[in-house]
């Protein structure tokens, strides 16, 4: 080999190298969110296959979105609690004790849908609060108070459905929550128009963040992401959007389930990420006794995380019994399951600290994506559950094994 051949295939190795560093380093900073897309798109590539493209169809999607709305807004309740160390076991049963609430109001007291929506807000809040207060002030573990919450709540579902069994709720403006849809303006092709333009704008919005968002960072000299990871993500998610726009604007259009939850999913983001309340969240997370001794007043802390919970909570149970146009007894069922497992899937530690409200967004998706797989292919309800705790091990071992890789060198 001549001496300018041996120099290209030496230049040629180090850029291999390089680019093997590279993308090594973009996995390992990235592993739960690489892992969790990996994980999203598997899923539903296999339902899809399985189904014969049903999964995929419109009309399904328009059910798991519907289904996920619900997971996914207790879900983003869960992640602040999760990040500050505790955990909420209450909100399956809870979740449809509310609902239950919400139309024992509307049906047998003639009480109108909004305010109905409102005294049922409000009493979650006031469930939080005392979850909160026993937790946050009195010291008693959230294991044992939610656990007993847990166990209240069935009872009181119970009884509240005991004197007539599944309630039917007939308010059209109620159930429109859960299974209306943004009216259609107009239509092109055969698609409806409005949920068009508004796909359209989120993928542009997306983008022109992301891009300022990195411009941003350059600008403050933070280490950014290689050029190749950030078009691959902004490929990927722009791509699932579209897919996503196309499908409900060839059906019915964009649900409000849809948009109640995008609502959630933002407004906890901002407070995560923009609010002195989201930085103490954090510090509480990553060190209680250190932030209690900087001035965070971590009882109060508490307490409002769990008021928060306990609204989403009410929340969830409304477009639950909205979705499902009644309640009943075994509503809610198995939904805390769903909600702890898709944060944990989403890149919350059990060890606290650590958490995206987009993340667990994500793995409520994955969680509720394997339900709904998992019912349309008529798999046995036994084996359901088994999938599910094998999959809540399987994301806290992951976590686990996560932070090693993350900690160790090179």
């Amino acid at each position: 080999m001549t001496g300018t051949g041996l120099e290209r295939w030496i230049a040629f190795r180090r850029a291999v190298e390089d680019a093997w560093e590279s993308v090594v380093r973009v996995f390992r900073e990235n592993i739960r969110n690489s892992v969790m897309f990996i994980a999203l798109i598997i899923v539903i590539t296999f339902f899809a296959i399985w189904s014969g493209g049903t999964f995929i169809d419109s009309y399904n999607l328009t059910n798991l979105i519907a289904q996920t709305a619900v997971v996914g807004i207790m879900a983003c309740g869960m992640t602040l609690v999760i990040i500050i160390r505790h955990i909420d076991l209450s909100v399956g049963y809870m979740c449809g004790f509310l609902g239950a609430i919400t139309g024992i109001l509307m049906q047998r007291h003639n009480m109108s849908s909004g305010l109905s929506i409102l005294l049922v807000l409000l009493l979650g809040a006031g469930i939080g609060f005392i979850i909160g207060f026993l937790v946050g002030k009195i010291g008693m573990p959230a294991f044992v108070v939610t656990l007993g919450a847990m166990i209240a709540a069935h009872g009181l579902e119970l009884n509240a459905t005991s004197a007539s069994g599944a309630i039917t709720i007939t308010n059209q403006f109620f159930n429109a929550l859960g299974t209306g849809y943004i009216p259609g303006v107009f239509t092109v092709w055969g698609l409806q128009g409005s949920t068009l333009v508004i796909g359209v704008a989120g993928i542009a919005l997306f983008i022109f963040v992301q891009i300022t968002g990195r411009a941003r960072q350059h600008r403050n000299n933070f280490t950014v992401d290689p050029i190749w990871w950030f078009v691959i993500k902004m490929v990927v998610v722009c791509g699932i959007a579209g897919f996503l726009t196309y499908q409900f604007a060839s059906l019915n259009g964009i649900s409000w389930a849809l948009v109640i939850l995008a609502a959630v999913v933002f407004i906890i983001a901002m407070l995560q990420n923009h609010t002195r309340f989201g930085r103490h969240v954090y510090g509480i997370g990553g060190n209680p006794e250190a932030a209690e001794l900087s001035g965070v007043n971590v009882a109060r802390v508490t307490i409002i995380v769990f008021i928060i919970m306990g609204v989403l909570t009410a929340l969830g149970g409304i477009l639950l019994t909205s979705w499902m146009k009644a309640t009943d007894s075994a509503a809610g069922t198995g939904f805390e399951l769903l909600v702890i497992a898709g944060c944990f899937i989403g890149g919350c530690s059990p060890a606290g600290g650590i958490g995206r409200v987009t993340g667990s967004l994500i793995g409520a998706l994955i969680m509720q994506s394997l339900v709904n797989g998992l019912s349309l292919q008529s798999v046995n309800i036994s084996y359901q559950y088994m999938i599910q705790g094998a999959i809540l091990v399987l994301a806290v071992l992951f976590d686990i094994l996560s932070r090693r890789v993350s900690t160790a060198k090179i």
